[in-house]
């Protein structure tokens, strides 16, 4: 057990700046195929500046909801799975409230690899899917191909948003394609997760907390910016040396299990930071995570930050070892997406989620709220404003003062 005997607890960085298918109301999926598979049931959720420049990144405000006929969402998820207690199922979160406010008709297709991708695409696209939504910045190129295909369909892609880079421009940085027909969902999770950080070092009993990935990409390696610069400003206001182990923001170095599937591998990489002595483990690895809250709910020696979604919520069986998580609010992103397209007939500018809008943020504490005092949650209340009034610089995790 912790000593107090009881837990009460991408590319490239500029990426982050960024017809029906059936009558509306039904939830109905595919399974994945190399060909055009037909939709059957879903389960239940519980959960370009001018030619070589991408638009700058922008928020929409949702037009009030008329009875306009709602527009088809259809997911493609990545490898992790439409139900991964995290980022896919986040997005699918969002969804089915389309569907559930607005009367869209939803589907989805699981990858079982990469190589589905494509063929997971293009089977919504002659399905008459009227957006189809790609999950993650691995789907990139898949979606800037399709994109450039079929212009006269709409995607949106989590995670990505077009620039003059590759997928979306040639080597000269040249758009393909003024890609209007598809909406970038990006989200600045290292303002969320540096709270996070900030609160791991306060929380921790052995002045050791931890970080690790799944794969080394920008949406990943955000996080873990973000929580480790959290940790270093925590020392450079309170004049503690708290460690962070995983991951060295400057030199962009650390640890990835190199998948977001094996739940062994989360285990094992927990255990190798438990090892080092950290007690506070943040995951950034989809369901890989969930190998590391089951080693910690075991053991009772840690607490664990999740990430995407409120994983208190998504992983009950673990429930009590999450201090909180780094929300990742994909659904506000999605929904937000259908509604435009039902009432503006478009996809709407690229969408930024900050702790600004609420596209980012901290989960509840739950089960663990006793290990954060009122003093400790003002200073996360501060801190979180200064970071959107911008005199914090989650980047710079040294205040200029000090």
């Amino acid at each position: 057990m912790r000593k107090k005997g009881a837990l009460f607890a991408l590319l490239l960085a500029f990426t982050l700046v960024a017809a029906a298918c059936g009558d509306s109301g039904t939830t109905t999926t595919a399974t994945p195929a190399t060909e055009a598979p037909p939709a059957t049931e879903a389960p239940p959720a519980t959960e370009a500046p001018p030619a070589t420049e991408a638009p700058a990144p922008t928020t929409t405000t949702r037009p009030p909801i008329t009875d306009k006929p709602a527009p088809s969402i259809c997911q493609v998820s990545d490898v992790g799975g439409i139900d991964d207690k995290s980022f896919n199922q986040s997005a699918w979160d969002g969804a089915l409230r389309a569907g559930d406010e607005l009367g869209s008709e939803v589907s989805f297709l699981e990858s079982q690899d990469a190589t589905d991708f494509r063929p997971n695409i293009d089977a919504f696209i002659d399905q008459g899917c009227d957006v189809i939504i790609t999950v993650g910045f691995l789907l990139a190129q898949d979606t800037a191909d399709a994109a450039v295909d079929n212009p006269d369909q709409f995607f949106a892609i989590v995670d990505q948003s077009p620039g003059p880079f590759p997928p979306w421009a040639d080597d000269d940085g040249e758009l393909r394609s003024d890609f209007s027909n598809l909406r970038g969902l990006t989200f600045q999770t290292d303002e969320a997760a540096f709270l996070a950080g900030y609160l791991a070092a306060a929380v921790s009993e052995t002045g050791v907390v931890g970080t690790f990935g799944g794969i080394n990409i920008p949406p990943v390696t955000i996080f873990m910016n973000g929580f480790v610069n959290g940790v270093k400003y925590y020392n450079s206001v309170k004049g503690t040396d708290v460690v962070a182990l995983g991951w060295d923001p400057e030199t962009q170095e650390g640890l990835f299990t190199n998948n977001f599937e094996s739940l062994e591998d989360g285990r094992s990489f927990a255990q190798n930071l438990l090892d080092e002595g950290a007690d506070i483990i943040h995951p950034v690895a989809g369901p890989v995570g969930l190998g590391s809250a089951g080693l910690c709910t075991e053991t009772g020696s840690c607490l664990i930050v999740g990430v995407d979604a409120d994983q208190f919520e998504t992983d009950p069986d673990n429930g009590g070892v999450y201090l909180t998580s780094v929300l990742k609010n994909i659904s506000v992103s999605i929904f937000n997406t259908a509604v435009n397209v039902k009432e503006l007939g478009a996809l709407g500018n690229t969408f930024l989620g900050t702790l600004a809008n609420d596209g980012v943020g901290l989960a509840d504490f739950h089960d663990n709220a006793g290990l954060v005092s009122g003093e400790l949650q003002a200073e996360l209340d501060q801190l979180r404003a200064d970071i959107i009034a911008g005199t914090v610089d989650v980047t710079d995790p040294v205040p200029a003062e000090a």
